[in-house]
């Protein structure tokens, strides 16, 4: 079986095996979870699933970032062969860890091979191969003794169904490894080795000794600047050194930030200590919080420039009503109708996330407003089919200005005073592109109509910017059913 490029873990299980969601569920743990056990282990890690009577599918794969990798072939999607097979079904059959064998060669490249079985409850649903490439091996430091030895721990609790670790609900997205700082505890919560990095982490945040001999969940609510955070670590190491897991979190001392995960280390289901990952976070918390305030900022814009698009719109509408000349009146009421569209843009960014808004509310109120404002006697319904989407800001203010116009257009000249009619909003996208089509069944466009020589100022505003700032194309046409249709095609990425 060769490997496609595009299966995914999900298609791999459900095409090859008879796994059950929570099976699946838990695979997605552990390779979700595994690049701690690989970086702790300086080797490659591949999942293999058994498929039927052919063998075992490597249905995921790992490298390590702490090492050389033994394989510089993805390796998923396909099967394994020779002596491989014989060492997965060992591990998967006696549901123990096999590391007897010699090192064997891959691609000219010496490596040492285990296979570790993934037990969950009383089964095994499949086998983790972990490969070491021989090639780089060196005289061991502290450091790489002490993530082998923890990397054997988790090992075991592979194999005993105990890692990866349950889901837990998680403060932040983001996650430290094994390089950006380790601390490895003992039964009673004492450090017994700390990296560099992790060291370093607790210097910036006020520690003057060393970590080792500390006990660290102690030590870190003492460093810690507000109480109940420094509190809330110190429950999460304890919690980890006895056995339960914990999401992980922020401690903050002396200006300095740390990222924080502590893991329980069961071999064999006995809770010997923990893993305490540490990063430090400073620069990072600092980026987040100044992208925080300026979105707050970008937000408040929006806030006040909807405030000031209704205001002018309120005094366009009573200057209206003070004018005596019909058709200036009219043209005040249009430009009120134009100022508002643009405002529900603005008041839509003010509460979003992102420069980003949800056009289908905006065309709907757009249609309530149209609504609204149509002549008393008028029997004309508006309607949207099919979706606008997601647009940026940069499509949507001009956009809704192109379709408040036409909408009002269809609604205003295509039927007569009492006549009844449905004007049909419709959207899709295509090849990146978004295609409106706005059409009526009305009365048709007069003879010789040309939209460029229309003298219509809506129509002109409506050809500047579907031209110009939307950088698209805008037809209007007959129907061949009666009626008439406004096609505009806007591209979805922005001109710059």
């Amino acid at each position: 079986m060769q490997n496609r490029g595009v299966s995914t873990l999900r298609d791999l299980v459900e095409e090859h095996t008879s796994l059950s969601g929570e099976d699946l569920e838990h695979l997605h743990r552990l390779a979700g979870d595994w690049q701690l056990l690989a970086d702790l282990s300086f080797a490659d890690l591949l999942l293999w699933l058994p498929v039927a009577e052919s063998g075992f599918l490597c249905a995921a794969q790992v490298r390590p970032t702490t090492a050389p990798t033994a394989y510089h072939d993805d390796m998923v999607g396909k099967m394994a062969t020779g002596s491989v097979v014989d060492q997965l079904t060992t591990a998967m059959i006696e549901r123990r860890i096999w590391r007897e064998g010699d090192p064997v060669w891959h691609d000219g490249v010496p490596a040492r091979q285990e296979a570790i079985p993934v037990r969950r409850g009383d089964r095994v649903i499949g086998v983790v191969g972990r490969v070491t490439n021989l090639a780089a091996t060196r005289v061991p430091s502290q450091l790489e003794l002490s993530y082998l030895q923890a990397a054997d721990d988790l090992c075991l609790m592979v194999a005993g169904g105990t890692f990866p670790p349950p889901p837990v609900e998680e403060k932040t997205a983001s996650a430290p490894r094994v390089g950006d700082g380790l601390v490895r505890l003992n039964s009673l919560g004492v450090v017994t080795y700390a990296s560099p990095n992790a060291q370093s982490a607790y210097r910036r945040l006020g520690l003057a000794g060393d970590l080792v001999g500390e006990d660290l969940a102690t030590l870190t609510r003492g460093l810690a600047t507000d109480p109940l955070d420094g509190g809330e670590v110190c429950s999460r190491i304890q919690a980890a050194v006895r056995g339960e897991v914990k999401g992980r979190t922020d401690v903050e001392a002396r200006g300095a930030t740390a990222l924080i995960r502590a893991l329980p280390l069961l071999p064999d289901g006995v809770p010997i200590g923990a893993l305490v990952l540490v990063r430090d976070v400073t620069d990072v918390r600092r980026r987040d919080k100044a992208l925080v305030t300026k979105d707050a900022t970008i937000r408040e814009i929006h806030h006040r420039v909807k405030n000031n698009l209704q205001t002018v719109a309120a005094l366009l509408r009573l200057q209206a009503r003070r004018v005596a000349t019909a058709d200036a009146r009219a043209a005040l009421e249009e430009s009120v109708r134009r100022v508002a569209s643009i405002a529900m843009v603005h008041e839509t960014l003010a509460s979003s996330l992102d420069e980003t808004v949800d056009f289908d509310s905006i065309v709907d109120r757009v249609i309530s407003m149209v609504a609204e404002v149509a002549a008393p006697e008028s029997q004309v319904v508006v309607r949207r089919v099919g979706s606008f989407g997601v647009l940026s800001a940069q499509i949507a203010t001009p956009l809704v200005t192109v379709a408040t116009e036409l909408v009002q257009n269809a609604v205003e000249h295509a039927y007569g005073p009492g006549e009844a009619g449905e004007v049909i909003v419709a959207a899709h996208r295509w090849r990146g592109r978004l295609h409106v089509r706005i059409t009526d069944d009305g009365r048709g466009l007069p003879p010789n109509f040309r939209l460029d020589g229309s003298e219509r100022l809506g129509l002109q505003i409506v050809r500047t910017l579907a031209t110009g700032e939307l950088n698209g194309t805008l037809e209007l046409r007959p129907r061949s059913e009666g009626g008439t249709e406004a096609v505009l095609v806007v591209p979805l990425i922005p001109s710059r």
